[in-house]
């Protein structure tokens, strides 16, 4: 298996494509204006309690405030508060735990109103993204992850992943962890650590630390909703959590994200120049290894995956609904249960990479093709938690009910990624009617005229609808040889298949956009 990430720099943000054997099964969006991020450490203000959710909402400065519930407060809720407080006073040393002594733990089942009180300041993290209407999920309970480790301040405790099977490489790790952590500290030994060595080991521990203490000491100068320590971008999140010895290449079109990634790579010891790409062709790098084309053919509602079956995906306020569907595949009624069973099957490699690409979260109901064999229903149920493996987000599957219904509830840590790929005609906003296309080129020549005449732009770039600059090559002279030879300036041409016919972009000199019609 081959792994790539391909990650391509646009006016709207960034976006970043996981490739597994050319095939997309991860896609990010990452834009100016994200907020909350998961792994954010925030210092909020109790802004009211309710007895009945047995929880409380925290003021972190969005639209909607935090939501705490009393599970997430931890069982280390008091020292946790007592760190806080010295920090906020401006204490030298109150990140410092090795002689701290670590609080009684709170009662697991006690009340909310027990243990905060309304306008007290609290250290939260967030845990799940803002969704829909709702604010970000936040927890007192932090943690602090890196890339072989997650530190946990107020323990002493070693946990390690069930992932790692080998009994030796268990004990090996545990030992190691034991021997450099700081006491008072709790430690998560995470999958990619297995055969690391120690010195590899000690120093993503060190940056845990750094980052700790960083922690702490923002809390000094920090006011209500203020953003003490940031989790990274998406991009260095993903790289923490899924870069391994599968990965061939990694391609982006932005010098500054190539060189960001490169100084990532060195941290892991990966060899930057074997793997890392700065794309530098014509077409925008989704385009070159057909991102784009695998995004609009994968997030339909209908999706197609062998022989003329498809999943028909829907979703609704409180769970998503996936149905197989049999659509042209004909069924020896001989074999009936055989046929069936083998679409299934191939269904279920389909339905573990959408529910992976969708980022699905909450209820996932899956309705397969009818099967009456047992043992065909059991080896369908075992294919399914195989497929699903792969997934990172934590996730239950529920055997097969009588009603032949598949459920899985999986972590929502962020929005489910919703690409549109039926619409009501962008061009013409839906009443059948848009500009003649005279006039649209007559807008775009008024415009590029101004930006070569008026403000001095000697290099500008239309980006369009391929049929738009198709339309500027065609003939001899073409339409952009005429104005070459009345304004002398060369017009860039950039085709961009996600653009309507009436939409365009125009950039300047420095790349910048300066206009644009949508």
């Amino acid at each position: 298996m081959s792994n790539e990430l391909i990650i391509q720099k646009g006016s709207s943000g960034v976006e970043i494509a996981l490739l597994s054997n050319r095939k997309l099964i991860e896609f990010h969006r990452e834009t100016a204006s994200d907020g909350f991020q998961v792994g954010d450490f925030y210092l909020g203000k109790v802004k009211k309690i309710s007895p009945s959710l047995n929880a409380a909402f925290i003021h972190v400065g969005g639209e909607k405030d935090g939501f705490l519930t009393y599970f997430d407060l931890g069982p280390n809720l008091k020292s946790l508060r007592k760190v806080v407080k010295s920090a906020i006073a401006g204490q030298p040393r109150a990140g410092d735990l090795d002689e701290f002594t670590i609080e009684e733990p709170i009662v697991k089942t006690g009340k909310i109103g027990q243990v905060l009180k309304s306008g007290e300041p609290l250290l939260i993290q967030v845990i799940k993204e803002p969704i829909a209407n709702k604010g970000p999920k936040v927890t007192c309970d932090i943690s602090i992850p890196g890339r072989y480790f997650i530190l946990v301040p107020f323990s002493n405790h070693i946990s390690i992943s069930r992932k790692i099977g080998n009994p030796k490489e268990k004990a090996r790790l545990k030992d190691l962890a034991n021997s450099i952590r700081p006491h008072n500290f709790g430690v998560i030994v995470r999958t990619v650590s297995e055969g690391v060595a120690i010195e590899e080991l000690d120093k993503d521990m060190r940056d845990l630390i750094k980052k700790w203490n960083d922690l702490i000491r923002g809390l000094k100068n920090a006011t209500t909703a203020t953003k003490v320590l940031g989790e990274g971008n998406r991009l260095q999140t993903l790289l923490r959590d899924i870069l391994n010895d599968s990965f061939t290449q990694i391609v982006t079109n932005d010098p500054a994200i190539h060189a960001a990634v490169k100084e990532t790579l060195g941290k892991y010891n990966t060899d930057a120049d074997k793997i890392l790409k700065l794309h530098s062709g014509k077409n925008l790098p989704f385009d070159q290894y057909n991102v784009n084309r695998q995004i609009q053919s994968s997030f339909g509602r209908n999706v197609p995956f062998s022989g003329g079956a498809y999943l028909v995906i829907d979703h609704t306020e409180a769970l998503h609904v996936i149905d197989v569907n049999s659509g042209s595949t004909s069924f020896d009624q001989q074999n009936r249960e055989e046929n069936v069973l083998k679409v299934n099957l191939e269904a279920v490699d389909e339905l573990a990479r959408q529910v992976r690409l969708r980022d699905m979260g909450g209820i996932i109901v899956i309705d397969f093709i009818d099967m009456r064999d047992p043992k065909k229903k059991n080896e369908l149920f075992t294919a399914l938690k195989a497929a699903m493996k792969t997934d990172r987000a934590r996730h239950t599957i529920l055997p097969m009910s009588k009603f032949g219904l598949v459920q899985i509830t999986r972590e929502r840590v962020r929005p489910a990624t919703e690409i549109a790929t039926q619409e009501v005609c962008i061009s013409c906003n839906g009443t059948g009617k848009m500009d003649s296309s005279v006039q649209l080129l007559d807008r775009i020549e008024n415009e590029i005229n101004y930006l070569w005449e008026n403000m001095n732009q000697k290099h500008v770039t239309l980006r369009a609808n391929p049929l738009i600059t198709n339309f500027f090559k065609q003939g001899i002279p073409s339409l952009r040889m005429k104005w070459w030879l009345k304004h002398k300036h060369w017009l860039k041409l950039q085709a961009d298949p996600s653009l309507s016919l009436t939409s365009y972009q125009l950039e300047n000199d420095l790349k910048q956009v300066v206009n644009q019609e949508a």
